[in-house]
């Protein structure tokens, strides 16, 4: 063998072995972006709680490699999202960011993100509509679903089966809490109900005098988007002023976080219906489980008795992560395309149900519509009412008319009996033959009936919408 065969047989040797050590022997940096300042700092506490809860089941290792945890502490506000992104992408090289929390941080990530194509970024439980259902980003992935498909199966549920057939909301004036009303609008307006009034206060009110005297007396129920300290403020408030209307929580107005609040105040919210992505005591073995875990990686005083919605948010992130990164060995190379594969293509087995992503990285999962309930031991949980399964981004409307209600925001959606094209079309009479005859030549050239029958069960009018079918297919 020459001396330049040998020479480059011993840099491959050295490459080969630097980079397997490098692989399953360098640590591996995850970056934290959780709220641990302002009025969600509970929320944020709990959060990492639910991270350290998966890593502490792994021993803080995955892939071969042991996992350093940096975290970058925000306060809910888009610009201490993107100071503490820096700071842990910029300077600490972290190479997978876990976070955030808030609505208005997750938007502000997404952006973010596409400035850093070498860091992967997994959403903890940020639920803003926006995040990935405008301009998403490749390296962004979000294994919890938004506040809309949060808010799936409350609007029916309030309407149909507490009888409340009118309702005025008053929420924190951002963007998740505008995501969760869209939801719960169209499915309650669309159930029959009537949305008389929207109330904002800015996220971190302190004083709620003025909001409380101006909510209506004239309605069914008040529905509450609120979370963190400006949930707690509220119900103190609201008790000292006498307040006794029927209430509707919101996923955050009814989580661990506020429910384990001091004082008598949070009572007010026993029998309250709400909905989100868990309920505290549902008895499937694996949430139980989960449960479990989570109360004996801290002590008692350190930990609310269940998880929060934030832990298993945080906790579902940091798995999905743990399993990607052992099943490409550690090797985060080529921009992290292997690694990235696996998160576009795993479908999560998660405590609270089956999770999957759509194109846009986007989680598809389960919805839990729940009441709190005091349990034997004076806390207060969220009790199982339903389950809706297999929720997506566009609540099971059709895209193109999903699309054309508009983005989450103060006033949109607006109220309407129907916001399915077909459906409109035959609610306002307008051209409705013309309209479903069209319809359903486009259905007809698909490969499949499927399509077929999904349009008819989207029209008000069944029976006319399969009439129609006949007539146009001579039969």
């Amino acid at each position: 063998m020459t001396k330049i065969a040998v020479r480059l047989l011993g840099f491959a040797i050295a490459f080969f072995i630097s980079s397997s050590v490098y692989s399953s022997g360098h640590s591996l940096k995850i970056g934290v972006l959780a709220t641990l300042e302002g009025t969600y700092t509970v929320l944020g506490e709990d959060g990492v709680r639910g991270l350290k809860t998966a890593l502490a089941q792994a021993n803080s290792m995955a892939g071969g490699r042991q996992i350093e945890l940096v975290i970058g502490p925000t306060d809910a506000s888009p610009e201490s999202a993107i100071r503490a992104a820096r700071k842990i992408v910029e300077q600490d090289k972290v190479d997978i960011v876990i976070g955030p929390l808030s609505g208005s941080e997750g938007i502000a990530m997404r952006d973010y993100s596409k400035t850093q194509p070498q860091v992967t970024f997994i959403n903890g439980i940020s639920g803003a509509q926006e995040t990935t259902y405008v301009t998403p980003s490749e390296n962004f992935f979000r294994f919890n679903m938004d506040g809309a498909q949060w808010s799936a199966g409350l609007g029916d549920y309030i309407y149909n089966e507490k009888g409340y057939k009118t309702l005025a909301t008053i929420g924190e004036d951002y963007s998740f809490v505008y995501t969760q009303v869209f939801g719960l609008v169209l499915e309650y307006c669309q159930a029959g109900g009537e949305i008389t009034e929207r109330l904002w206060v800015p996220l971190g009110t302190k004083d709620f005098g003025s909001i409380i005297a101006a909510l209506p007396d004239d309605v069914d129920a008040i529905y509450l988007g609120l979370g963190g300290g400006d949930a707690v403020n509220f119900l103190n408030q609201y008790q000292q002023a006498g307040g006794d209307a029927n209430l509707v929580g919101g996923t955050i107005m009814v989580d661990g976080t506020v429910l384990s609040s001091k004082g008598s105040a949070k009572e007010a919210l026993i029998g309250v219906p709400s909905s989100g992505p868990q309920a505290d005591t549902w008895d499937d073995a694996k949430w139980q489980a989960f449960v479990k875990a989570y109360q004996d990686t801290f002590p008692p005083d350190q930990r609310f008795p269940s998880p929060s919605l934030l832990a298993t948010g945080y906790y579902n992130a940091t798995s999905a992560m743990l399993q990607c990164v052992d099943q490409v060995g550690g090797d985060l190379s080529d921009g992290q395309a292997a690694f990235r594969s696996c998160l576009t293509n795993l479908e999560l087995d998660a405590p609270n149900g089956k999770i999957k992503l759509d194109g846009n990285r986007q989680a598809v999962g389960t919805n839990f519509v729940s009441e709190v309930v005091e349990l034997e031991d004076g806390n207060l949980a969220t009790q199982l009412v339903t389950i809706k399964e297999n929720v997506n981004q566009t609540l099971g409307i059709d895209p193109e008319a999903f699309a054309k209600i508009g983005l989450p925001g103060r006033e949109v959606p607006e109220c309407k009996s129907s916001y399915n094209w077909s459906g409109q079309m035959l609610e306002n009479e307008q051209s409705s033959s013309a309209v479903l005859s069209a319809r359903w030549l486009s259905a007809v050239r698909q490969p499949s009936s499927k399509c077929i029958i999904y349009l008819c069960k989207r029209t008000l009018d069944c029976r006319g919408c399969f009439a129609m079918q006949m007539q146009q297919t001579g039969s």
